[in-house]
């Protein structure tokens, strides 16, 4: 499980981040704003109060959190399956 170390606004609904890997990217959470439980972004200032949770994941004062490991996937790309080694074994079990 990767954690977030860090995690800085970029503008625009996007946040630098830095995992405990040492990976750093810039996750795009634009297409999120104004939908859901992210409707509270649309505040003034909301989505600028980004911390980070005590699981190492990105959390906002209005209730939302999101999963480092899923932001980890955005920002380098990868696939869950080479983050996870076991899943792509489970997968090939159910085929």
């Amino acid at each position: 499980m990767k954690r977030i170390t860090s995690a800085r606004p970029a503008g625009g609904y996007r946040v630098d981040l830095w995992f405990d890997d040492g990976v750093q990217g810039l996750a795009d959470l634009s297409d999120l704003a104004g939908r859901g439980v992210f409707a509270g972004w649309l505040e003034p200032g909301q989505f600028e109060q980004v911390a980070i949770g005590s699981a190492g994941e990105l959390v906002w004062p209005c209730g939302v959190d999101l999963c480092p490991d899923a932001l980890y996937l955005g920002v380098t790309g990868r696939t869950a399956a080479s983050l996870f080694p076991g899943l792509a074994a489970s997968e090939a079990r159910c085929a």
